[in-house]
Formats: structure tokens, C-alpha cells, sequence
């Protein structure tokens, strides 16, 4: 499976992060086309306590076709655009190939 991975800095207004995460955010990457799954993980700390980290959000695509075609869809570019602007660039948006081994 193909990602597009974001992963976002604790907020300083978490409230605020999780209403517009949920209400504005979430609705586009789910217009993202051939996106198959959208997972969510909220960061609870670390071994070795608190981490700078807040949420990973992994958004998921059956083939390489389907990833390739959502990176240059207007609607990834749009999700991608709307995730610096309301993190204040507190997040890192990198790509991936999952291998289960």
C-alpha cells in the first residue's frame, strides 16, 4: 500500500486543532480520489514521556496508480495547502510504501 502521511505538532489550542482536524480538514482529504482509508492516530507521549508530537494522519491507497493520480489531484493539493495554513506549518507531510513483514 501507498501513504501520504501527515504528522502534526501538539497545537497550542488543541480544541481548536480537533474542531477544525474534524469539521473542515478531514472532509477534504476524504475527496482525495482513490483514497481508500483515512487513519488517525492521536499521540499519547512517549517512553520516555511527553514528545512534541500530536497526530499522524495516514492517508491510504490500494496501488501506485491510485497514489500517483491523488498527489496530483486538485484535491490533494488543496487538503495539503488547508493542513500548513490551519497548523500554523506545524506539520511534516512525507510519502510512503508500506511492506508487511
Amino acid at each position: 500500500m501507498y501513504k501520504i502521511i501527515a504528522i502534526y505538532k501538539r497545537p497550542e489550542d488543541i480544541e481548536a486543532f480537533e474542531k477544525y482536524y474534524n469539521e473542515v480538514h478531514t472532509p477534504l482529504v476524504k475527496k482525495i480520489p482513490g483514497l481508500k482509508e483515512l487513519r488517525v492516530t492521536r499521540i499519547k507521549g512517549s517512553p520516555f514521556g511527553q514528545t512534541e508530537y500530536y497526530l499522524i494522519a495516514e492517508m491510504v491507497f490500494e496501488t501506485k496508480e491510485d497514489y500517483k493520480k491523488a498527489l496530483s489531484s486538485k484535491e490533494a493539493i488543496d487538503a495539503g495547502q488547508d493542513a500548513l495554513k490551519f497548523s500554523n506549518n506545524k506539520v511534516e507531510i512525507i510519502l510512503g510504501e508500506e511492506t508487511i513483514l
